[in-house]
């Protein structure tokens, strides 16, 4: 008996000693209540209650938590089924009002996700669902962290994990792509063949204008040597009529041995004559050659 009681003592020192002295780890919040009503709230450290009239409420997580939301068909604008998933991070900012507001907080945030995935993404279409990912997850962030505003609690990110959409529609996606891939592939091959005909055409062009330019500077060339022929032989021709003009027969000789020279040139080159038969009157051509020579220093000796 005289044992009994302090073993007793010690276990009722005990348990007061653990009712009294409370723990509060780091990145969590205690909810204390007095008589089932909430009274305050414990920080970090240790801290002393009043044992049997003081109790812990709710040991509230302070730090931010990553919340799973699980996959759901979803309906587009455009009728079209997808699958979407989402994570969201979520933070407390008051214990008090996350233990006390919200019954089952983590649920609440899920549900409330849920609800509005089927929201946002219902009012889109499907190619807008697909590649406007940002601006869902925008919305969702929006909408999500003011409904949790009441309930003490921070919704920093919200994130759609993954949109899938019926594997006929992927079939119809992969052909489309493929379509426009190739669409895009004939676009760039005929802008080639445009772009080498333009060239070619150009090239064309420059070496027709060179051509002509070359043209023009021949014939240019053509008509200045016939001119200065033609000033040549009017020269030949005044000279030869002024020896006329005073008897000189050298001078009568030259016109008849030209009329002579081209006669037998025509004579020569013509294509049906296949024998040439040289006049004996050769010899009076060279000698007609020879006046004509005299005529051309009588002319410089004039000068």
């Amino acid at each position: 008996m005289e044992l009994a009681l302090p073993i007793l003592f010690a276990i009722v020192a005990l348990v007061v000693l653990i009712k009294t002295v409370k723990t509060v780890p780091q990145g969590m919040e205690f909810t204390v209540e007095r008589f089932g009503r909430y009274t305050r709230r414990l920080k970090p450290g240790l801290t002393i209650l009043m044992p049997f009239i003081d109790v812990v409420g709710y040991k509230m997580n302070m730090r931010e938590r990553v919340i799973d939301i699980p996959s759901q068909d979803v309906i587009t604008k455009d009728n079209a089924m997808v699958t979407a998933d989402a994570v969201v991070f979520v933070q407390v900012i008051d214990a008090r009002q996350a233990a006390y507001e919200v019954n089952n907080l983590d649920n609440a945030i899920k549900n409330l996700c849920l609800t509005n995935v089927r929201t946002v993404v219902g009012g889109m279409d499907l190619d807008e669902v697909l590649s406007k990912r940002d601006v869902i997850n925008a919305k969702l962030l929006g909408v999500i962290d003011a409904a949790t505003d009441s309930w003490g609690t921070k919704v920093t990110r919200i994130e759609i994990k993954d949109l899938s959409p019926p594997h006929d529609i992927t079939q119809a996606m992969n052909k489309q792509m493929i379509a426009e891939r190739e669409k895009r592939a004939e676009i760039l091959t005929a802008e080639g063949a445009k772009q080498s005909a333009i060239l070619l055409a150009e090239g064309e062009k420059v070496s027709a204008i060179r051509e002509a330019e070359g043209r023009k500077e021949s014939a240019f060339l053509d008509a200045e040597a016939r001119e200065r022929e033609a000033l040549a032989e009017a020269k030949a021709t005044e000279m030869v009529s002024t020896a006329i003009a005073k008897g000189d027969i050298n001078a009568i000789n030259y016109f008849i041995a030209q009329d002579y020279v081209a006669a037998f040139k025509a004579l020569a080159t013509s294509p049906n004559q296949s024998t040439v038969i040289v006049p004996a009157e050769l010899s009076a051509l060279a000698s007609t050659v020879g006046g004509l020579e005299a005529l051309l220093k009588a002319g410089k000796k004039g000068k």
